[in-house]
């Protein structure tokens, strides 16, 4: 059982761990924690601690820290994969560098598979794993509703009865809101320049209507 003390170090709320979340309310008292959670705050460099977790949005890990300055070995990114506004998925995406030590990463997946949680790891790229796999999915259904080639409910429906999904790519892109599907859309076509990436017209609109 993990035993590891961790501090949440706090600007503004979290998108993985609310005020109410289990995980959250266990936290320790920062002076005595083990593994430092930064959610929006500026990180500082720490190499006595086991690990040091810095919530990413839409960002790489490395607009963040250097991976090259050996301070920030024990440096992770890490996002609890959300649809939007849906509620916090079970799977946290835990974002190494070049230079992240062993340790580190084991100390981290410990700590969130000791909550309960599923973790992945991967490298430092915009978009992680799951936003790069399913945003192309949810832009091409977008693309088919702008162009008149299929109706919203007709997609959905081919989803879920045909592939099994619990809903469909509009209905979650909907729910989740236009507007963020938006911005993770809009970071990750500049980081790659995939058409498959390029934010699609309604969700663009819907952006620009927010901004007004």
């Amino acid at each position: 059982m993990n035993t590891m003390r961790y501090a949440f170090i706090k600007a503004g709320p979290s998108r993985s761990f609310s005020d109410d979340d289990a995980f959250f309310r266990n936290r320790s008292d920062p002076a005595g924690a083990e593994i430092d959670i930064y959610t929006g705050a500026r990180f500082k460099a720490d190499p006595t601690k086991a690990a040091i977790l810095i919530e990413l949005q839409d960002e790489c890990l490395g607009e963040h820290v250097d991976d090259q300055a050996p301070q920030n070995a024990n440096v992770l990114g890490f996002a609890r994969y959300r649809n939007g506004r849906d509620e916090p998925s079970n799977l946290v995406e835990i974002v190494r560098h070049s230079g992240t030590k062993i340790a580190a990463v084991q100390a981290v997946r410990e700590l969130f598979s000791a909550a309960g949680l599923e973790v992945v790891v991967c490298s430092d790229h915009v978009g992680r794993i799951i936003n790069r796999l399913v945003i192309p999915k949810y832009n091409a259904a977008l693309r088919f509703l702008d162009e008149g080639l299929a109706s919203q409910a007709d997609m959905d429906l081919t989803c879920k009865l045909g592939l099994g999904y619990p809903d469909g790519p509009i209905e979650r892109v909907v729910r989740g809101g236009l507007a963020n599907h938006y911005s993770t859309s809009k970071a990750l076509f500049e980081a790659f320049g995939l058409p498959s990436f390029a934010p699609p017209r309604r969700a663009t609109a819907a952006f620009r209507r927010d901004e007004m």
